[in-house]
């Protein structure tokens, strides 16, 4: 109480108390350093650049943010769930730090307002604010430590905008998502049962991989093949968003086949043509 006083106090012979005051609506309390919050709610469209000349934007506090939340809510979720599954847990977990929720909270605290983008973007009509909010979330840790992340998350997040037991609820169906992304970005995607086992407790367990273009993309378990397939699919979304190099790997993938569709496609229009060409006739005697 006594340090806020003081934070309140040297609020006031600051130039930039507007700023502080905004961020302090948000948060509860004071930034120590303010340009890490300012950091995070940069997207790259903006193109801005630091002294050095690194990129500045908030991709690698999305990053920190991105792990210090998946902490920080399973935590609230194995407390609050006590006894439940672990399986039951990741689900619920993955349905509160998906991008649809964190974008949706984004909104509801006031987030979106602060993001700075480029206008010639269209990224603003995706998951920008759902990445601003891990952002901040990971501006927050650097800038006040894990705890006061953990404070933010309950008092300010969880007591006002996420009701867990209805959220525990929600459908989210992880395959029909993967499905429409890959349709959007025309790649194969295959599910593949791997192998069936028992469990400890003589349980039928079903271990799926789901492939895109070929390349393994994820890996899931569960009590049928249909949950295992769920399992897979929500770990494929996950690794979609964050690994650049299986992106990557799945692109020279489908370039590939594409390249050899249409080498092979050359190959038989090329023997058809030959195979259709006239037989030639014997010239006619004068």
């Amino acid at each position: 109480m006594l340090r806020n006083q003081i934070d309140k106090i040297r609020l006031l012979f600051r130039k930039d108390r507007e700023s502080y005051l905004c961020f302090y609506r948000i948060l509860g309390f004071f930034p120590r350093d303010i340009r890490i919050y300012r950091q995070a709610l940069l997207h790259k469209s903006t193109l801005l650049r630091s002294e050095e000349g690194r990129p500045l934007n908030n991709e690698r506090l999305e990053f920190l943010g991105d792990a210090i939340l998946d902490a920080i809510v399973g935590d609230i979720v194995y407390r609050h769930f006590e006894g439940r599954r672990e399986g039951f847990l990741t689900n619920t977990r993955s349905k509160i730090v998906q991008r649809e929720t964190l974008n949706k909270l984004a909104v509801e605290i006031g987030l979106d307002k602060l993001v700075k983008y480029s206008s010639r973007s269209s990224s603003h009509n995706s998951y920008m604010y759902g990445n601003a909010f891990e952002a901040f979330i990971g501006a927050i840790y650097l800038d006040q430590g894990y705890d006061r992340c953990k404070q933010f998350m309950e008092q300010k997040i969880f007591r006002h905008y996420i009701d867990l037991d209805k959220m525990s609820r929600k459908e989210v169906n992880f395959k029909s998502k993967l499905i429409e992304w890959s349709q959007k970005n025309k790649m194969e995607v295959s599910f593949e049962l791997i192998e069936q086992f028992l469990d400890k407790e003589n349980n039928p367990m079903f271990h799926t991989e789901v492939r895109i273009e070929g390349v393994s993309a994820g890996k899931g378990t569960g009590y049928s093949k249909k949950e295992s397939q769920q399992n897979a699919a929500q770990m494929a979304l996950k690794k979609l968003k964050s690994d650049r190099d299986l992106l990557a790997g799945i692109e020279a993938a489908k370039a590939h086949a594409e390249a050899e569709e249409q080498a092979a496609s050359a190959e038989t229009a090329a023997e058809t043509q030959e195979g259709s060409s006239p037989t030639p006739q014997p010239e006619t005697l004068v």
